[in-house]
């Protein structure tokens, strides 16, 4: 950690979409505001092979790993505000995927990245609205859930 305070908080992130390669970093002020980000999880995947003869446990050999899903909340904006929901509708109405890169970063008190997860080739995998009810006076929230190949630490 940079300025030595530990544990890091988890409420002071930002997420930047590399639309257009890493050369060409397009964002809005808007599509870095994410109220909470989830998914940056490695599983392995294994198969069980039984040995003749032996009945008392089973080989289990690791095969190879796999990310689940990363998921994006925040409150909702229209298309025309945001690069991310124009990316998604695209995807949906259009049957058109173009995978992106996004950086996921942790931040200290200055504002400058303490943790950076770089997460390779994502795609919108599903798209969805909060429900609206008029007994909560709560803000309406999208959720972006992306599939994406994996992602580096740094």
């Amino acid at each position: 950690m940079a300025t030595g305070v530990y544990p890091p908080v988890g409420f002071h992130f930002k997420v930047e979409f590399l639309f257009g390669g890493k050369d060409g970093l397009q964002r809005s002020g808007n599509d870095i505001l994410f109220q909470s980000v989830s998914g940056l999880n490695f599983q392995m995947q294994t198969e069980s092979f039984r040995e003749g003869g032996e009945n008392r446990f089973e080989h289990v050999i690791p095969v190879r790993n796999k990310c689940t899903d990363l998921v994006l909340r925040r409150g909702i904006f229209k298309p025309s505000d945001s690069s991310i929901s124009k990316w998604c509708l695209d995807a949906f109405k259009n049957f058109s995927f173009s995978p992106v890169d996004l950086v996921v970063s942790l931040l200290d008190e200055k504002h400058q990245p303490l943790m950076t997860w770089k997460v390779h080739r994502a795609w919108p995998k599903n798209w969805k609205v909060a429900d609206f009810n008029a007994d909560k006076g709560e803000v309406v929230i999208e959720t972006f859930e992306l599939n994406y190949n994996y992602f580096t630490l740094e």
